[in-house]
Formats: C-alpha cells, structure tokens, sequence
C-alpha cells in the first residue's frame, strides 16, 4: 500500500472512530433519566432515587463483567469486529429497553441497561486505544481522544434534554413507553452505524493476538494499575454529578427544567473538550488533568457551602426560557468544563509506554469503568437525604484523580519490555 493510500485509511478509520465515540454517550446517557422514569413509579421518595438509579448501575456493571472478555475479543478478532459485535449488542439493549414499555417490566428495563453497557464497554475498548495508536501516541494521540470526546459531549449534552423534552414538567404517570420515539430512532441509527462500519475498510494497528507472546500482563505496569483506579473515580464523578443535579432541582423545577440543565453539564463538557483538542497537542496530559481537578473540588465545595442561600437565572428549555435556579446548579453545571478532559487524559497517561499490552489493558481499563455505577449509586443514597452533601463523594473520587496525575501517572515500569 503506497503512502497516499495509507493516509486515506487512516482518515477513514479516524471518522469511524469518531462516530462510535458519538454512539458511546447515547446510549450511556439514556441509563439515568429513562431511569428516573422507571424510580418515579416507586411511592417512598428515597427508594424512587435508589432505584431510578438502578438502570444506571447496570449499564456499568456491564463493564466489570465484560472488560476484560472485550480486551481479549479485541487482541483476537481486531477492531471491526469488536465494534460490529458492539453495535449488534447495542441493539439489542435498545431494543429490550424499548419493549419493556409495552411489557411494563422493570426486569426487561434493566435486561436492556445491561446489554447497553455491553455495547458501550466494547465500543470503548475499540476508540480509545485504536485513536491513540492512530495519533501515535503522547499528546497527539490525546488530541484525537479529544476531538472524538467532543462529539460524544454532543450526543450526551442532547440525550437527556430529549428526555425531558418528551416526558415534561412531572413524572407522575410516565412510563418508557413515553420516549420510546427516541428508543426507536436510537435503533435505526445502530442498524446504519452497522452497515457503515461493515464497509468501511479499518487500518488494524496490530496482529491477531495468536501471534503475540505476553511475558506478563498489564497488572505489572504501577501506572496502568493506579490509573484504572483513577477512571473507577472519574466515571462516577462524571456521571453522579449530573444525574444527582437532576434530583437536586426536580422537586423545584420539574423534571423537563432539571433535565435541560443537567444537558448544560454535558454541554459544558462538550465546550472543555473542543478547547482539549485545539491544546490537547501542546499542553501535557498531567497539566490538564491537574488543573481541572483543582477546579473541580473548589465548585462542588462552593456548591456545597452556597446551597440555595444564592440564586441565578438559568435557561430551562430548547426556547431558552430563563428561570431563577440555586447558584449551586450553576456551579455544579460548570464542573463539566473540567470533567471534560479527564477520561481521554487519564487514558493516555495510563496506556503511555505499554505497548503489545495495550490492546488486553484497555480491557482491563473497560472494566473499571463499573465506578459509573457504583459511585452515584452511593451518591444516590445520600441524596435521599441531601442532595448537595451527597457531592462530597464526587470531591473524593476527583481528590484521588489529581493524586493520581501529581504522582501517580509516573510509569517506574520502563524495564520491561514491550514490543
């Protein structure tokens, strides 16, 4: 293959990436508000909460159990074929979320939760690792992490906007069934994103894992191991902050209001990552990842001390109608803009200097994004009690991410050997 051609390859492999990416937020996104729709059915308000975050906990307790199998499907198969399986597995979530409407089957629901976190789990093994090869590594590879990190900002800031555009200001008698219109679009556009990639020709990075000799695993790198645990925090901040922002001006505002704002996190995500990827080749991942962990702590912390003794007006709808919301929304909202680089950050300092074993440490990687789940599930609890308290677990899952980017992110492993 001349050189021209490889180019073309690797553009076209590039834009594949970047829709997965895009794909990866719908589907992740929709766990929390059609969740809330299923909690609302609950009469006592804590176990509404703790339930309509159940959804939630499935979509990422799909990743503890499918991680480390959808590291090893990728060392085998390559990458078209772990992102063709994903997206047949994410149809068929979609598709059980969307039946359990017409069944009225709280089971079939989380059946669906489950196999969308399949989905989501394997599409995350193929993009990160495939962008970063792509870039060649470092800050050129982040840089492209960032790019696709954008337009997955996109699909999450208007995922739970549709939501609460469909279900409106109350919760009281919504079913699934009410934003099945989404559930339906969602699937067609998994039989198009399907047939897309089939044809599209994919510039695999490396050979069948049969051909591979792995003297150790990615568990011997201190970096990757500490790493790991960093994205268990992260995806639980990243997730628990919205989804709790919802429970915080619900009661107040109404659910569609609530849902708008919670997008403007997302939005604010997407804003932090198209700045990423304009900086993302020049400024050091560690810089990054240090800086927005600061900030982040110091608005969860001004959030939690202002409460509502202070209030701002915020748009609440698609016509940009405004309406006066505690300031602590504005501040926790705004925690997207340093959110937004910490997953492809934290990736690259994790993968940095791995080599043959980055495809079976991205599995390992997969599957710690559980912390999804399991952080704002116990965010959830106390937010029964009080929303703007249950932020301290966020600060401590960011406490441990700048930890991890001071210190933490230094590969002392460089005497083994990779290639």
């Amino acid at each position: 293959m001349n050189t021209k051609q490889s180019n073309s390859l690797r553009i076209i492999t590039i834009i594949a990436m970047m829709f997965l990416y895009a794909m990866i937020s719908f589907v992740t996104n929709l766990a929390a508000p059609v969740g809330k729709i299923w909690g609302a059915s609950f009469d006592d308000p804590a176990q509404a909460e703790r339930m309509g975050m159940l959804g939630n906990l499935f979509n990422f307790l799909a990743y503890l159990i499918m991680g480390i199998p959808a590291g090893n499907y990728l060392a085998r198969f390559g990458y078209k074929n772990t992102a063709l399986t994903a997206i047949s597995m994410g149809f068929v979530g979609i598709g059980f979320q969307w039946m359990s409407g017409y069944m009225d089957s709280f089971v079939v629901y989380l059946a669906g939760a489950l196999f969308g976190g399949f989905c989501v789990c394997m599409l995350n093994t193929v993009t990160n690792p495939m962008l970063n090869l792509l870039g060649g590594g470092g800050n050129k590879g982040n840089q492209l992490n960032m790019i696709g990190g954008t337009l997955n900002s996109l699909t999450a800031s208007l995922t739970p906007m549709l939501v609460g555009a469909l279900i409106g200001e109350s919760l009281a008698g919504k079913t699934i069934a009410d934003v099945n219109s989404l559930l339906l679009i969602a699937m067609v556009v998994f039989v198009v994103v399907f047939g897309i990639i089939k044809v599209t020709p994919f510039a695999e990075p490396t050979a069948s894992g049969d051909n591979v000799t792995y003297e150790r695993t990615p568990w011997a790198f201190r970096h990757f191991v500490l790493g790991a645990v960093a994205i268990f925090f992260y995806v639980g901040v990243e997730v628990g902050i919205p989804a709790t922002l919802i429970s915080y001006l619900k009661p107040t505002a109404g659910f569609a209001a609530a849902g708008f704002v919670a997008g403007l996190y997302w939005l604010m995500m997407l804003v932090g990552r198209t700045v990423g990827s304009f900086i993302g080749g020049k400024v050091s991942s560690k810089a990054m990842v240090t800086v927005v962990s600061v900030l982040a702590i110091v608005l969860m912390g001004a959030a939690i001390a202002l409460g509502d003794s202070v209030t701002v007006t915020l748009p609440t709808s698609w016509a940009f109608e405004m309406q006066a919301m505690p300031v602590a929304a504005l501040l926790i909202m705004l925690c997207g803009l340093c959110t937004s680089v910490m997953w492809t950050c934290i990736f690259n300092m994790a993968v940095e200097g791995l080599g043959k074993y980055t495809a079976k440490a991205s599995g390992i990687f997969m599957m710690m994004v559980v912390g999804g789940g399991v952080v704002p599930y116990i965010q959830s609890v106390i937010a029964a009690n009080n929303c703007l308290i249950s932020y301290i677990v966020p600060i401590i899952g960011v406490a441990f991410i700048l930890y991890y980017a001071l210190w933490g992110s230094k590969n002392v492993n460089t005497d083994i050997k990779v290639d």
